[in-house]
């Protein structure tokens, strides 16, 4: 396929990623187990009547897609396609809370009809008045990754010029309780964490909403050019090498012309090995981590894109993301590694636009 490019890029997340100024401006949270996102004022954006039956992925996302549709300069896409992994989580919970509490009767639909996993894109082509394409792609820790192979091939067959692309997931009461009790979060008395040499199981839990115009055409704001993107359901730990330069060399580049590297280390003793295990192949590469600073979640890779958007614009490592101390003055191809638990493996290929 041909590369696209990411023409602008908005992110709510933990860090106040709003404002100016952001990589200087990253702080790590290691010291609680739930992470809440930084969010804005919503009053200036969504009506006071629609805000209180809006659930906060829906506003977030709202937010996060006027921001970057205002900074690329669209005012229609010609496609919304939006990766969750949970969904409208806070109206399913309260769906299902209302059925237990009236005994499954006397039931308003309002809470169920809001609680499918498409009510993002939906709302957001409602406010847009916006009739093209729309979908939505559930696949955990690639559906973001998802959602920009199919805005590449939108733009690729010629359906497409401008896409807006966007993840979101929220965190509900419930759902934070069950994966403590599962463990899939951290033990109060495994903190603070260390991302990079735990020896605990379970990780620090965030939230966030990233959207991207990604388009055909290089314009005056384009971030980055979308080279390509591989996910794998299953990676064997032993293969884990292999898997990244068969990808590599499929877009006739070797490890070495890896600029900057970042991992999706969450911390988590039992999956991060996958991590460790593909960090031998680029001791000539700028190591970066990020989930210190967004969390883990389903769709935490939509602020390693957005991030790793803003390194190659603005050609500058964080110092606070670095996990070696070789330092790229020049950084042309940045690549994106990240699972979930030891699944759903993603790779992708960002270069200067």
């Amino acid at each position: 396929m041909s590369p696209v490019y990411i023409n602008s890029a908005s992110c709510i997340s933990v860090q106040d990623t709003l404002n100016e100024n952001i990589l200087q401006n990253l702080i790590p949270e290691i010291s609680s187990n739930i992470l809440k996102a930084v969010e804005p004022n919503y009053k200036e954006f969504i009506p006071p009547a629609m805000i209180r039956r809006m659930s906060k992925t829906v506003k977030m996302s709202s937010v996060a897609s006027h921001y970057a549709l205002k900074e690329a300069g669209i005012e229609q896409p010609d496609a919304i396609i939006v990766g969750t992994g949970m969904g409208c989580s806070q109206d399913s919970e309260k769906f299902l809370k209302n059925v237990i509490d009236n005994h499954e009767e006397f039931l308003t639909p309002t809470f169920f009809i809001q609680s499918t996993h498409n009510t993002v894109a939906g709302q957001i082509a409602l406010g847009l008045q916006c009739h093209a394409y729309n979908f939505t792609y559930v696949n955990t820790s690639s559906s973001l990754e998802f959602s920009l192979l199919d805005a590449q091939l939108q733009l690729n067959d010629g359906e497409a010029e401008n896409v807006l692309v966007g993840s979101t997931d929220e965190q509900t009461a419930r759902t934070m309780e069950l994966y403590c009790l599962n463990n899939t979060i951290k033990k109060e008395a495994d903190l603070p964490a260390d991302y990079l040499h735990s020896t605990s199981n379970g990780v620090i839990w965030g939230e966030g909403a990233s959207f991207f115009i990604i388009g055909k055409d290089k314009t005056e704001s384009s971030y980055a050019r979308l080279h390509n993107i591989c996910i794998s359901n299953k990676v064997e730990l032993n293969d884990v090498q292999d898997f990244i330069k068969n990808f590599l060399a499929q877009n006739n580049l070797s490890n070495h012309d890896i600029d900057v590297v970042i991992f999706g280390f969450s911390g988590d003793a039992e999956s991060d090995v996958y991590y460790t295990k593909a960090i031998d192949l680029f001791h000539g590469s700028s190591q970066l981590y990020y989930k210190h600073l967004s969390g883990e979640f389903n769709t935490a890779s939509g602020f390693s894109t957005f991030i790793a958007c803003h390194i190659l614009k603005e050609q500058q490592i964080p110092e606070i993301m670095m996990i070696n101390s070789e330092k790229k003055e020049n950084v042309k191809n940045v690549l994106l590694y990240n699972h979930l638990g030891g699944n759903d493996h993603s790779l992708v290929l960002l270069e200067k636009a």
